[in-house]
């Protein structure tokens, strides 16, 4: 470590604050070099400091006297909080007069002034001790990607009746940023956070961090001290529950919940928020965010949080990594079965192309909402399809042939599917069997697939055709897909042996299946 006078000093570790009694009051007494910039930080105030505390709310960054702050900016006025006080608990509610500048996409800045009961708050008047009061500003609203108005519709209604969906704008030249602001937020006080190695410190947690703004050292000119830490906690701020600040909005509510933190609860809640904002930030400028998506996974996490019973929550966790587990263990033990599979004895080779289909539509129904997709999702599903479309490489040869003469297909080439080799007596009962299941099946599917679709389209709305097409095919599919067990099933049944089907990743499936319906 280097001083300004580029003398570099080794700084122990501390285990212990060091009271702020201790401090020296002038250069002579210093033992070593003066570090402008400290290296451990102890609390400056004691536990069982009462506290007043204030919060004056302005369309301004800068700090003006309190005495010509309006009256109505004033919103928050408590007296002898005690710092170290983990009982004491105090619920803030009012509401304030949204100033012009704020509805003009300005941004509403909250002056928090804390002082040790008794001491002056005001920064500009005789008498301010920075050893015992200390402010700073934060600001109250956040800036996002504006809402954008996605039309929908009944597709078999008049073009006027339309109804419209909430999304992020990310149309056009790029997302609109507009000022939002949500009502709530839980100002908490961390007693316990004890020494801190400030250099060292992590930005999330740092931000709240104010230093001792007379500059004062211990001895060895290394070590300073910290005010009382202020957490401004926004974590559990939904964004569905924000107001977007316009002309329109003239009044708003204020609710503060003013509480005590532990020290490790507030690492982690700060850390998790930060990288939230990061990630929402990169969103809104186009950058790519981990894990894909548009960086509002984690606040899809708030929410269930917020809103689920905590059994249920963690039944759901449960229910998740089985899940994962059986598809995992249905891929691996459905591609051992089809790597050493030598025939088509007991294969449907319409479920196989069926199942290509259904994923694909999958596939694509999540890239016509990929605003609420993950590239990992995405990822996992091609990976889906492209096994599938290996299947069929298993089971038949796919060429392309001229068209026959008098086929009603009008292309010149078309795709055909070839047998691999002379077919044995099994084999050709296996493709008989399979044509007879598929027949039986669409008795039973089409009619459903045609009422879902006629009842989607009288009561539901939708963006398009295309997007009608979509959302009833995969509704089909998720409703109807256990049928797709049934032709394999039933082939093996008439050929009297389970010994061609792929018994593990069926089992895996079906566990699958019912796990999904519970979960649903």
């Amino acid at each position: 470590m280097t001083n300004p006078d580029n003398v570099t000093v080794s700084v122990p570790k501390l285990t212990a604050p060091i009271p702020y009694s201790s401090r020296v009051t002038s250069a002579d007494e210093l033992e070593g070099p003066f570090n402008s910039l400290p290296q451990y930080v102890s609390p400056m105030w004691d536990q069982g400091t009462p506290m007043d505390i204030r919060l004056y709310i302005s369309p301004s960054f800068t700090i003006q006297p309190l005495a010509r702050l309006p009256a109505e900016s004033l919103v928050l006025h408590e007296e002898k909080y005690v710092f170290g006080n983990w009982s004491d608990t105090r619920d803030i509610h009012t509401s304030f007069k949204v100033p012009a500048e704020v509805q003009n996409n300005g941004t509403l800045w909250g002056h928090f002034f804390i002082a040790q009961s008794g001491s002056p708050l005001d920064p500009s008047v005789a008498g301010y001790d920075k050893a015992k009061a200390f402010w700073f500003s934060k600001p109250l609203t956040s800036y996002l990607t504006k809402k954008k108005v996605v039309k929908t519709r009944n597709l078999l209604a008049s073009a006027e009746e339309v109804e419209e969906e909430v999304e992020e704008d990310t149309s056009g030249t790029g997302p609109t940023i507009m000022s939002y602001y949500h009502p709530n937020f839980t100002m908490s006080v961390i007693p316990d956070a004890g020494v801190q190695h400030f250099p060292q410190m992590i930005v999330a947690t740092r931000d709240f961090v104010y230093l001792d703004r007379t500059n004062s050292r211990d001895k060895s000119g290394q070590n300073g001290w910290y005010y009382p830490i202020f957490f401004q906690n926004t974590f559990f701020q939904l964004r569905s529950q924000m107001t977007e600040l316009n002309s329109t909005v003239e009044e708003l509510p204020l609710n503060i919940h003013l509480n005590s933190l532990s020290h490790w609860k507030f690492n982690l809640i700060a850390s998790m928020d930060y990288g939230m904002k990061q990630n929402a930030e990169k969103a809104a400028q186009g950058q790519a965010v981990p894990g894909g998506g548009t960086g509002n996974e984690l606040e899809q996490i708030k929410q269930v949080l917020l809103d689920s019973n905590i059994y249920l929550l963690a039944t759901t966790v449960i229910v998740g990594l089985l899940h994962t587990i059986f598809e995992m263990l249905a891929f691996k033990s459905d591609v051992s079965h089809w790597r050493n599979k030598k025939d088509n004895v007991g294969v449907s080779f319409r479920t196989i192309l069926a199942n290509v289909f259904m994923q694909t539509t999958i596939f694509l129904y999540l890239l016509d909402n990929n605003e609420n997709t993950s590239w990992m999702i995405l990822f996992g599903q091609g990976t889906g399809i492209l096994l599938e479309a290996w299947k069929i490489t298993k089971t038949v040869d796919v060429r392309v042939r001229p068209t026959p003469a008098g086929s009603r297909w009008p292309f010149p080439t078309m795709i055909t599917f070839e047998d691999k080799h002379v077919l044995s007596d099994t084999e050709k009962k296996t493709q008989e069997y399979d044509q007879i299941a598929f027949k039986y099946l669409s008795f039973l599917a089409a009619p459903l697939l045609v009422g879902y679709a006629g009842y989607s389209l009288m009561y539901d709305t939708h963006k398009s055709w295309y997007s009608f097409i979509l959302a009833t095919t995969v509704g089909a599919v998720y409703l109807f897909g256990f049928l797709m067990l049934t032709p394999s099933l039933y082939i093996n049944y008439r050929l009297k042996s389970v010994a061609h089907m792929p018994g593990k990743a069926m089992m895996y499936k079906v566990l699958n299946t019912f796990i999904d319906d519970r979960r649903l």
